[in-house]
């Protein structure tokens, strides 16, 4: 096998999702059709191909284009869960995105780039393939936030997003730069060998910067403030991509750049993490509280549950490390779950977006009215749900590590956050029914179903993939 044939073969989810990409802009222009569902329709198609090939084709672990790309367990793993988020949030938009008369082949297009983006983020091994990657993700996401352009709200989400997203890449590249200049290498290996023993002041600052850009990928407090807005005011498929897939590539580079570039500087990074940690538990639990508008408030979830996540990775342990890998996957589950119900909030055709909307569900929709309200209790932490376990790991991971009072303070959030979603379930159940739903999209119902399923019967066998996280966190180790 000759070297280019060789690397082909271990970045192919990549270059199917790069040549998915062409062969939609080409196609969408052949047709010149002003809307357009094969797009998307083919997007699945490679996206469902890309999943396949990760799942089916080599396993073993290499670095490859000059010390830049990895292919190991660990990216494999977060590939499938990011190529899930898109691939599941795109089927669910297509009755959305043609009902808004905007189901132009763009959209697809934009959202496989962003995946790609993510892709190669994920697999980044050095400082400049992280910023590549992040850049095409980012890109294209600033227009999907936007992409609905007739409405002021889509409009203004995007020029947030973009605006803050800019500032939050340009403090990126800033704390890149002070981490070359002192470690004289932009591989993450070669950082990692480079920077032992105490570190000086100007590699803490670039530490300071990296994980500041990074934290606003994630949503982490205190780089969240754009998360509320733009999850409100895109389009609700939008908000659930965006819930979904960025969040979890951003996830995974910020575990691989601390575990494989910063080895030696543990007790420095672990710090930031700890702090980023404990502010995202606490705002989002207390700032969801008062929400009225059900994206707002999941916007307000979903920093929680980065706090959540990053608990296990405060850790700096295997066992952390799986947690957070476990926790991402369950997270991905019932984000999907939930969205798929909230794009079912419609009346005469009309979405809506109020948690009150949901008042009497139960009596008027039983079958959504308990998968919701399972999604609700599964991210409130009640066992024998998914969540429960979820939040379980990353705690567990936190006291073998002696993070003690971090775990106390996951726990007490975690109470405090149970009362916005037993709000919702207490709203469905015993308020006065609203008015009655539309008949359900059958993909929205089948996405609600299948996700309530796994988040309620998890812990009958959750070995595949608490074995399948574990897997993926030892090729980082």
């Amino acid at each position: 096998m000759t070297p280019f044939s060789f690397a082909l073969a271990h970045s192919l989810p990549e270059a199917i999702l790069a040549a998915g990409a062409l062969a939609l802009v080409l196609i969408g222009a052949l047709r010149g059709k002003a809307r357009d569902t094969l797009s998307t329709e083919i997007a699945v198609g490679v996206l469902g191909l890309a999943i396949l090939v990760i799942l089916l084709g080599a396993k073993t672990d290499v670095v490859i284009y000059n010390q830049s790309f990895v292919d190991d367990g660990f990216g494999r793993f977060f590939k499938v869960l990011a190529y899930t988020g898109s691939l599941v949030s795109l089927l669910m938009a297509q009755d959305f995105l043609q009902r808004a008369k905007i189901n132009k082949f763009e959209f697809p297009v934009l959202v496989l780039l962003s995946t790609l983006g993510m892709s190669m983020l994920i697999s980044a091994a050095g400082l400049i393939a992280l910023y590549l990657g992040l850049e095409l993700m980012s890109l294209a996401l600033y227009v999907v936030a936007a992409f609905h352009r007739d409405d002021s709200r889509a409009t203004e989400a995007g020029l947030k997003y973009f605006v803050l997203g800019a500032l939050s890449s340009g403090m990126l590249l800033y704390g890149a730069s002070l981490l070359y200049g002192f470690a004289g290498t932009v591989s993450f290996a070669g950082i990692a060998a480079a920077l032992k023993g105490p570190p000086g002041l100007g590699v803490i600052f670039g530490l300071v910067f990296l994980f500041a850009g990074l934290a606003f990928k994630m949503s982490a407090v205190p780089f969240h403030m754009w998360t509320p807005d733009v999850y409100e005011g895109a389009p609700t498929p939008v908000t659930a991509f965006f819930a979904t897939a960025p969040k979890l590539a951003a996830v995974a580079i910020t575990v691989r750049v601390v575990m494989t570039a910063f080895p030696g500087i543990t007790l420095q990074w672990q710090q930031i993490v700890i702090f980023i940690s404990i502010l995202s538990m606490a705002l989002g639990s207390f700032a969801a509280i008062g929400q009225t508008n059900i994206k707002r408030l999941m916007a307000y979830s979903s920093i929680g549950h980065i706090g959540f996540a990053l608990v296990g990775l405060a850790a700096g342990t295997q066992a952390g490390v799986a947690g957070v890998l476990f926790y991402m996957s369950i997270y991905l589950v019932m984000t999907l779950g939930t969205f798929a119900a909230i794009l079912s909030m419609r009346v005469n055709g009309r979405a809506l977006e109020a948690i009150t909307d949901l008042s009497g569900l139960a009596r008027t929709d039983g079958t959504m009215a308990f998968f919701l309200a399972m999604m609700m209790f599964s991210l409130a932490g009640i066992p024998p749900l998914a969540g429960f376990f979820a939040k379980f790991y990353v705690f567990n991971a936190a006291i073998q590590a002696h993070l003690y009072i971090l775990a106390v303070i996951g726990f007490l959030t975690s109470v405090v956050a149970a009362v916005y979603y037993l709000r919702i379930v207490k709203i469905i159940y015993f308020d006065e029914p609203a008015a009655a739903f539309d008949k359900s999209v059958p993909i929205l119902r089948a996405v609600l179903i299948v996700t309530g399923i796994l988040v309620t019967f998890l812990f009958a066998y959750p070995a595949p993939v608490i074995d399948a996280a574990s897997a993926a966190a030892k090729s980082l180790f």
